[in-house]
């Protein structure tokens, strides 16, 4: 389709060639680009579009790519993305060998920095700011990362620094889901002094025109001004003026005129600034306003009506309707339910994805028992640790690439102490289209080390519950890692197993496949795949648990075996392999072991059919792979 103006926009310098009074129309071109590409080809829909009248000021403002925009969360980007030159491109976003979905320096000059999990934006800028004093840097924050520490550390030490770093503070009140806790509240007290902020600016503009306002007074001004205003209305002073940095709002985030205007007077102000901006999450589309969790990410939908485009219902050969398979996170939440229901002493927490990992089935249930702390996954581990400390079973749902901020937490505040918290670690393994910043590769080996540290993996829906089951039943730390996506059914009859142990599911006499977790299905259907005689050289056992390991399975193993192939949906250095061959040398077993899994790399976005493939982890690889080993 082509448009006015963003069809001849290839960079910022086009932009900055248009009249102030033009840009409008680019807003509204770009919201219906972004509507009518991500219908197409899914992707965070709601987040961009609440994003565009402040990505195209700061660009007609300042002189990127020399001046850079930190972007935190990455998925409020897609219009700086279709106006740095990837606009032709951008119908292969988070597609195999398409472009990124978040920011990405490795793929543009534009892409200041790595854009994939929250709240670091404002860190990384002010270091740009102060290795690069010549250059303006500006730091994005929206979708709720202002909530995570890390945003606190990175505006202490800015107030502490003479650097020119500007905030632009992406107030839309959201992450995927609602967001909770003080620092909302406290944003929409900031709102109400609108008038009062807006006066005191003006005041400040008059007396720099004058020559009245240098530098050195402006600190003394805002401490006596904080002060008259704690007096006078006895209410604190704003969190940023309190941390001498200067305040600016709040603006309504949609006006893009008079954002180009706040810009072009504030970008140029000495010392680190917070332009505060309330903006809307999903603007200008009505069905993503008005339901804006689900239009975070939508996937397909019809853009003329909103209706999103789901899969036809299947049916059976007598007419009856055939339900559709649960998700693993489905699968989690129900089952959390049902435990919470016959323990009063559980607890949940997650940090800001209780729709994603499906924690809002109990907290529908159960609001009073369920805690949404924002993105806060350091405090969500060490809140548990709490919970857990004075008797509580807390259940901390963390997404896998998301836990390995909290590393830390773990060790130190649960695992030292052998506290009782339930890990279930969403998202594990191949995730798909988010790519390098998503995957849940690393958690395996990771946590493998950590003392009183105990890790299962399931390979289907009842050994989720059943280890869930379990899990609230032991002691000390127990993590649960499964991946994205539909669940694999377990067969009928299938056996529950103790703590620990693994399970043979194709008896073999020539070569062993050790695998652990959902991975295991593909080695199923590799198995199915080979020839009758072919079958019965190959055994397979699915490990279910590994930390505590099996020692009788590889005991019997390293015996009768002389090749050991183990297979896992995460690093292959650390993790199952790794503990495998660990065992044999411990034991002074001499089989030759090849380990499966991803090697030593970050993996690209793709969909995870397309990205098993390219690691040789799907079905017919396998299947060549074991090929290859039988005599």
């Amino acid at each position: 389709m082509e448009y006015k103006y963003i069809s001849h926009i290839d960079s910022p310098a086009d932009l900055r060639q248009l009249q102030v009074n033009e840009l409008p129309v680019v807003c509204a071109e770009l919201r219906d680009f972004i509507v009518q590409s991500l219908s197409k080809n899914p992707g965070h829909l709601a987040s961009s579009l609440g994003a565009i009248e402040l990505t195209v000021a700061l660009h007609y403002v300042m002189d990127t790519p020399e001046d850079k925009l930190v972007w935190d969360v990455g998925h409020q980007a897609y219009a700086h993305k279709i106006l740095t030159g990837r606009r032709d491109r951008f119908y292969t976003n988070r597609q195999f060998k398409g472009i990124s979905p978040f920011t990405n320096p490795a793929e543009s000059e534009y892409d200041a920095f790595i854009a994939g999990h929250a709240s670091n934006s404002i860190s990384a800028a002010l270091g740009m700011a102060i290795a690069s004093p010549e250059k303006r840097v500006a730091a994005i924050i929206g979708d709720g990362a202002l909530t995570g520490g890390l945003a606190y550390e990175g505006l202490n030490n800015a107030s502490m620094t003479r650097s020119n770093l500007l905030i632009v503070l992406n107030d839309n009140n959201m992450a995927i889901d609602p967001i909770r806790g003080g620092m909302t509240q406290y944003l929409v007290d900031i709102t109400t002094g609108k008038r009062y902020n807006q006066w005191r600016y003006k005041v400040y503009l008059a007396l720099q025109r004058l020559g009245w306002m240098t530098d050195s007074r402006k600190q003394k001004v805002q401490r006596f001004n904080n002060n008259i205003k704690s007096i006078l209305s006895n209410h604190q002073p704003n969190i940023f003026s309190g941390l001498n940095i200067r305040y600016f709002g709040p603006a309504d985030g949609h006006d893009v005129i008079t954002l180009v205007k706040i810009l072009n007077e504030i970008k140029d102000y000495k010392g680190p600034k917070v332009l505060h901006l309330i903006t809307q999450k999903g603007k200008g589309y009505a069905p993503a306003e008005q339901n804006q969790t689900i239009w975070h990410a939508p996937g397909k939908f019809n853009p003329e009506t909103g209706e999103r485009l789901k899969p036809e219902p299947q049916y059976d050969q007598n007419g009856e309707l055939i339900p559709q398979p649960e998700l693993w996170q489905e699968v989690f939440g129900n089952e959390l339910l049902r435990l919470a229901q016959d323990d009063p002493n559980i607890i949940g927490i997650t940090p800001a994805m209780p729709t994603g990992c499906s924690m809002n089935i109990m907290q529908r249930q159960m609001p009073q028992r369920v805690y949404d702390v924002g993105i806060a996954e350091e405090h969500a581990v060490t809140f548990s640790a709490g919970l857990a400390k004075e008797g509580k079973m807390p259940v901390c749902n963390i997404y896998s690439s998301f836990l390995q901020r909290a590393y830390d937490e773990i060790i130190h505040d649960v695992a030292l102490m052998n506290l009782h918290v339930l890990f279930c670690i969403d998202r594990a393994g191949i995730v798909g289209q988010d790519g390098a910043t998503h995957h849940g590769l690393l958690d395996l080996a990771m946590l493998r080390p950590i003392p009183n540290m105990q890790i299962a993996a399931p390979i289907n829906d009842d050994e989720l519950r059943h280890m869930m089951r379990q899990a609230i039943r032991m002691k000390g730390p127990v993590a649960i890692r499964y991946p994205r996506g539909i669940a694999a059914t377990a067969p009928e009859g299938s056996a529950t197993l103790p703590v620990g142990k693994a399970q043979l599911l194709h008896d073999g006499n020539q070569i062993a496949i050790l695998s652990i977790g959902a991975i295991g299905n593909h080695v199923i259907e590799a198995i199915q795949g080979l020839t009758e005689q072919q079958q019965a050289a190959v055994a397979h056992y699915d490990m279910r648990w590994l930390k505590p390991i099996c020692h009788d399975t590889l005991d019997h193993v390293g015996t009768h075996f002389q090749h050991v192939i183990t297979i896992e949906d995460g690093m292959t250095d650390g993790g199952l392999g790794s503990a495998v061959l660990e065992y044999f040398a411990d034991h002074h077993y001499t089989c030759r072991v090849t380990r499966l899994g991803v090697h030593d790399q970050f993996v690209e976005h793709g969909k995870p059919d397309e990205l098993y493939q390219m690691l040789d982890l799907d079905p017919e690889s396998l299947r060549r792979t074991f090929t290859s080993f039988i005599n």
